[in-house]
C-alpha cells in the first residue's frame, strides 16, 4: 500500500507558501516532491494544496488503497466530516480533493503530529523551498 506525508506552510500566514510530499511503500520512500505556491496563501489553503498535490502523485504509483497523512486536524476533521467547510476558498479545495478521491478504490485520512520522521520531511522539503525561494527563516 502507498502512504502520503503532506504538508503546507505559510510564511506570514498569509504569505508565501510551499507544499511539501513524501510518498511511500512502508518504510521505503519513492518520491519526494515540494514547490513554491504562488501568491500569498494561509496554512490551510497551504496544507490542502499539500494533500491535492500528494493526491496527483500517488495516482502514478497506485489507484488502490491508499493512506494520506497530515498534521493538519483543520484538514483531516473536514474531510472526515466532523467540520464544516465554512470559508468559500477552502471549500473549492476540498472539492478538489474529493474529485481526485474518485482514483483511488479507498483512502484512510490520518492526522499525526509534526514529530513523526516523514511528517518532518515533509516539512523540511517544504522550509527548504521556501529558503531557496524567499531566504531563510528570520
Amino acid at each position: 500500500m502507498i502512504t502520503t506525508n503532506s504538508d503546507g506552510g505559510a510564511r506570514g500566514n498569509p504569505g508565501n507558501g510551499a507544499i511539501g510530499v513524501v510518498i511511500r511503500k512502508g518504510d521505503e520512500i519513492i518520491e519526494k516532491y515540494s514547490e513554491v505556491l504562488k501568491g500569498k496563501v494561509t496554512n490551510n489553503i497551504a496544507e490542502y494544496w499539500g494533500l491535492i498535490r500528494a493526491l496527483q502523485v500517488a495516482a502514478e504509483y497506485t489507484d488502490g488503497e491508499l493512506t494520506c497523512i497530515l498534521d493538519s486536524q483543520l484538514v483531516i476533521k473536514q474531510l472526515l466530516g466532523k467540520y464544516r467547510v465554512k470559508k468559500p476558498y477552502l471549500l473549492k479545495l476540498f472539492l478538489k480533493v474529493q474529485e481526485l478521491q474518485n482514483k483511488f478504490e479507498k483512502i484512510n485520512y490520518q492526522y499525526t503530529k509534526r514529530t513523526n520522521k516523514y511528517q518532518k520531511l515533509a516539512d523540511y522539503l517544504l522550509n527548504q523551498e521556501l529558503d531557496k525561494r524567499f531566504g531563510p527563516r528570520r
